[in-house]
C-alpha cells in the first residue's frame, strides 16, 4: 500500500507552463486554437481531459507538439515512496536514484568514492547536502570542503567536480531536471 503505481499524465500543467513561457494569455490560446477560454482553463486545471485533436489544437497554438506537451506532462500520483534497499553498509561506490519518472526534479543519493576527475555543468540549479562523511567540491575555481550537515548550492551552468574525502560518504544532490526550462525573474518595469 502506498507504492507507487502508473497513473494517466496529467496535462494540464504542461499547457500552463507552456503558455507561461510564451507570455501568452488564455484568450490568446483560445483565438489561435479555436478552443475556448473556458475549456482552456479547464484543460490547465485538469478538469477537462483534451481529445488529441484538442491537443493538438492546443500544442499548435503553443508553438509546440503533442507530443512535447505529454512528455512534459505530470503523473497524476503525487506521492511516490523509494524504499532504501537493505545492503548495508556498501562496500563499492554507488549510485541511486531517490525519485522515480520524469519530475520537474531529480534526486540522487551518491555512496562511496566517485570519479573526482569527471567535470560535471547542468542546465538547472542542484543542491548538494552531505548526510554522512565528507567530500570535497571544486566549483568556479574554489575548492570547498564540506562535513556531514553541509550543503552547497550551485546554480545552472556552473563547472564542478567533487570527491569524497571519508570512506563511506553519503551525498545527496537535488536538482531542477534537465528538461525543465528554468525561468530566471524578468526585471521589473
Amino acid at each position: 500500500m502506498g507504492d507507487h503505481k502508473e497513473q494517466p499524465l496529467r496535462v494540464g500543467a504542461a499547457v500552463r507552463r507552456r503558455r507561461r513561457a510564451l507570455d501568452l494569455t488564455l484568450a490568446v490560446v483560445a483565438e489561435r486554437s479555436g478552443l475556448s477560454v473556458p475549456f482552456l482553463s479547464q484543460i490547465e486545471n485538469e478538469r477537462a481531459r483534451p481529445s488529441q485533436t484538442s491537443l493538438e489544437k492546443v500544442a499548435d497554438a503553443l508553438r509546440t507538439t503533442a507530443v512535447e506537451l505529454l512528455a512534459a506532462a505530470d503523473p497524476a500520483c503525487s506521492v511516490d515512496v523509494v524504499r532504501a534497499d537493505g545492503a548495508e553498509p556498501w562496500t563499492e561506490p554507488r549510485v541511486r536514484s531517490l525519485v522515480r519518472g520524469h519530475h520537474q526534479m531529480y534526486a540522487s543519493e551518491f555512496t562511496g568514492d566517485h570519479d573526482a576527475g569527471r567535470e560535471l555543468q547542468f542546465r538547472n540549479d542542484q543542491l548538494m547536502y552531505v548526510a554522512d562523511g565528507a567530500v570535497e567540491i571544486e566549483a568556479e575555481g574554489r575548492a570547498y570542503r564540506l562535513g556531514r550537515g553541509d550543503t552547497l548550492y550551485l546554480t545552472g551552468g556552473v563547472r564542478h567536480r567533487w570527491r569524497a574525502t571519508v570512506p563511506e560518504t553519503r551525498l545527496l544532490v537535488v536538482a531542477v531536471a534537465e528538461h525543465i526550462e528554468a525561468v530566471r525573474d524578468k526585471p521589473r518595469r
